[in-house]
């Protein structure tokens, strides 16, 4: 079965409060699994068939124990639907298309200049 899935794996137990050189490392094991995968702020997307994304997500556990860090907490969103295959990308262009919609020049309006439309973002801490 197909899946999407959202994680996000949290070091605990290290003595710094940044996490970059954990996160990386899930990058790499993302990387070598073949699995198509998208890193965000909070977080990465991956697809593929179900027992595979869990399996990469074991894999990242095993990487950053492996780095020392005694302790990880890991937040899953996991996505699966009969009625079609879907994909990272697919989730974001469905949105995107929809606020370009919002954005079309009004008839009769000069304006030639064709721009992507831009994800919503939020100035400030995020609720």
């Amino acid at each position: 079965m197909h899946c999407v899935a959202d994680f996000c794996l949290v070091p605990m137990g290290v003595d710094t409060v940044g996490v970059t050189k954990y996160i990386a490392e899930c990058q790499r094991v993302l990387d070598k699994s073949g699995l198509s995968y998208q890193l965000h702020g909070y977080g990465t997307g991956v697809q593929g068939e179900y027992g595979a994304v869990m399996k990469v997500i074991e894999e990242c556990h095993e990487a950053v124990h492996a780095m020392g860090c005694p302790r990880i907490a890991t937040d899953i969103r996991i996505g699966t639907r009969t009625d079609k295959q879907g994909s990272l990308e697919a989730k974001v262009a469905s949105v995107t298309d929809l606020l370009a919609k919002d954005k079309k020049p009004e008839e009769g309006s000069s304006s030639t200049e064709s721009k992507e439309p831009e994800l919503p973002t939020r100035d400030g801490p995020l609720a």
